[in-house]
């Protein structure tokens, strides 16, 4: 009898091979795909060399943006004291005005938007393996750099200074002052969110004894050098402040807007500290994140208050900017999903710290750039006010150009001392002889929903 030879084994052996073989090569393929993407992404963005002065540009034609708009824009600009003003769209330049004496070498201050450079250099520090975030500032100023109990001291960290949230009192004669004297307890690190530049500014020295490298020297060669930035940390009176061209605030911002890389090379590895660098850092100020702005958020807080305002920052601006403000109105403002980095450097438009109120009128301008839209979306402008005297003593006058509303009187510490109906009147005194003597906010709102806060104090 023949004895039949059984093959199935063997063909078993041969398709399993084959199935086994047949994975490998989509595995590749999916991977080698998938970093196609990737790279596609990131020359979808257009980075200038890195030596010299070119830098491609982009017609607002091609955007469908209305020449007549642009020219509004300017105006807009003009009349609110900008220097300089420049938008990128993918990386190349699709608007950049100077306005008065100012050109494209001319340097400018940053103001408090350089804040975000030092976080960013935070960030390198850390990728390095020189610091932690995590650990605590007496570990590089060493013991009693505050005038806190050692207990209360040990307790601030590296991540509070950078999200504003050492608990250190701003209310101190000079918030600027980093002598341990100006540095006074206030509530324990993490409880408390206050807009402190002392704090923040004694980044420098933790940068300079973990890397033993001034800030200066320190991001000359982890992060100006890499992308062809200009510009220097010099100090003004107690704040250590930037100083650069336009151009150079808008390399920094592609940076930023490809996540730490430049081109394909990177800067900034550490993804996670990138990641927490442009959103929520605590919950205390929702639109605040290592020194960067943010946008798109149910709630922000303003420097100088601890009031809490519901809705978002700006709200003609899109919800995912992330931005660099600075007081006088200097903005770095980038938008991921549009792929937009918007400069603004300039003179004071009003007198706050950060004038808010500003970026967003910029941002209703900059919707009603395209064609197609009908009409341009109304620029909500706030009133224009005097107050006086201030300081106070028994009464406050407030003065409008427009007519008001309600004004309110609150405490540094956010309770509401007065609240005033006003019936249409653009005039008002205000007595204030109950009022303890200290800083207070006025708030003071129009019939059209404008807002202005502004700090008063109570003699």
């Amino acid at each position: 009898m023949r004895q039949e030879l059984n093959l199935l084994p063997f063909f078993i052996s041969i398709d399993k091979q084959k199935l086994e073989d047949m994975m490998k090569l989509k595995l590749l393929f999916t991977v080698l795909f998938l970093s196609f993407l990737a790279n596609t992404k990131a020359q979808n963005l257009y980075f200038p060399p890195v030596v010299g002065s070119t830098w491609d540009t982009l017609s607002p034609t091609s955007l469908n943006w209305c020449p007549a708009r642009i020219d509004s824009l300017y105006n807009f600009l003009d009349t609110n004291n900008t220097k300089a003003f420049i938008i990128l769209k993918d990386g190349k330049i699709v608007l950049e005005k100077y306005f008065g004496t100012q050109t494209q070498t001319s340097s400018w201050y940053w103001a408090s938007a350089g804040k975000t450079l030092t976080s960013f250099m935070v960030g390198i520090a850390q990728q390095e393996g020189h610091l932690s975030i995590s650990d605590t500032t007496s570990q590089y100023l060493g013991q009693g750099w505050t005038s806190c109990t050692p207990a209360q001291e040990q307790k601030i960290t590296i991540r509070h200074e950078l999200t504003m949230t050492t608990g250190l009192d701003d209310g101190v004669p000079n918030e600027g002052c980093m002598q341990d004297t100006c540095l006074i307890y206030k509530s324990d690190a993490g409880t408390r969110w206050a807009y402190h530049n002392a704090p923040y500014t004694l980044l420098d020295s933790v940068i300079y004894y973990s890397t033993g490298l001034t800030l200066n020297t320190y991001m000359n060669q982890k992060l100006k050098q890499p992308i062809g930035m200009t510009g220097t940390f010099s100090y003004v009176d107690n704040n250590n402040v930037f100083f650069s061209t336009a151009r150079s605030m808008a390399r920094f911002g592609l940076l930023i807007l490809n996540k730490g890389k430049w081109n394909n090379t990177p800067v900034m590895t550490d993804t996670s500290y990138y990641k927490s660098m442009v959103n929520t850092s605590q919950s205390l100020n929702k639109s605040y994140g290592y020194l960067w702005w943010l946008n798109g958020k149910e709630s922000y807080m303003i420097p100088n208050s601890q009031l809490v305002f519901p809705g978002k920052l700006l709200p003609n601006a899109p919800d995912d900017m992330i931005a660099a403000m600075g007081k006088n109105g200097q903005f770095l403002n980038i938008i991921p999903s549009q792929k937009i980095v918007m400069i603004r450097m300039g003179e004071a438009p009003d007198a706050a710290d950060v004038p808010f109120l500003l970026n967003d009128q910029i941002w209703a301008h900059l919707n009603a750039l395209p064609c197609a839209v009908t009409a341009a979306k109304p620029v909500q402008s706030k009133p224009k006010v005097m107050v006086y005297p201030n300081p106070a003593a028994d009464f406050l006058t407030v003065k409008s150009d427009k007519n008001l509303q309600k004004i309110e009187i609150w405490s540094i510490d956010g309770k509401i001392m007065q609240s005033l109906q006003v019936a249409d009147q653009q005039e008002i005194n205000i007595n204030t002889n109950k009022l303890k003597t200290g800083l207070y906010l006025l708030k003071i709102t129009d019939v059209n929903g404008g807002l202005v806060v502004q700090k008063i104090e109570k003699q």
